[in-house]
């Protein structure tokens, strides 16, 4: 069972053995690779889908038609930022879990006595604003697709407030990067201060080391 002391200034649970990473370390592993094979399917789309909306509007087709496919453009491009966001923050939750892992199995074998650092502001701060960018941008791709359904029915009262929304769905992404790249900040932030303790605690092991 972990007991919470403070050391060179960093709140620490402090056990007898690794306490292994923690759920979003765990998701992080996990979903890394998927996020990122979504991002390198989901920009070539958009590539495409842009191209064929250039040539609907070369071939003068129908103006629902032209409305839909720009509407269904920044959804797949967007959905393809979404997701390389995605795979950068969850490489950063990946790569702190093999530190606390890594870390708390070489305390385990060399004292005994692991130290491991509660979950510091700055790893908050990145889960939250991590979930709040990925919602806004996620929100705004399925506004889009939506405007695009409606615009491929043709009705003239959502074509009427078509680009209306559309400038509303534009400053949703926009705000969504920047809070997302802002989380995405936080996560060097966070490794910075992990590697901070470790070295301090590297130099305490052999005054612990076990008898």
């Amino acid at each position: 069972m972990a007991t919470t002391i403070t050391n060179h200034g960093f709140r620490l649970h402090l056990s007898d053995r690794a306490l292994g990473r923690n759920l979003p370390q765990r998701v992080g592993g996990v979903l890394w690779l998927p996020t990122l094979l979504m991002a390198v399917m989901a920009f070539p789309a958009g590539a495409i889908l842009g191209g064929v909306r250039a040539a609907a509007i070369a071939d003068a087709r129908e103006a629902d038609t032209v409305a839909a496919l720009g509407q269904l453009v920044p959804a797949v491009n967007f959905l393809g930022f979404a997701s390389v966001f995605a795979a950068v923050s969850f490489a950063i939750a990946r790569i702190l879990g093999e530190f606390r892992e890594g870390g708390g199995r070489v305390q385990e074998v060399v004292s005994g006595r692991v130290q491991t650092p509660v979950m510091p502001a700055t790893a908050r701060g990145f889960i939250v604003l991590m979930a709040t960018g990925m919602m806004a941008l996620l929100g705004a791709v399925v506004g889009h697709v939506v405007l695009g359904v409606g615009a491929a029915s043709g009705k003239a009262g959502i074509l009427a407030y078509l680009e209306r929304w559309s400038l509303w769905l534009e400053a949703v992404r926009r705000i969504g990067i920047a809070v997302y790249l802002v989380s995405i900040s936080l996560g060097p932030a966070t490794i910075v201060t992990v590697l901070r303790f470790q070295t301090l605690r590297i130099a305490e092991l052999p005054r612990e080391r076990r008898g």
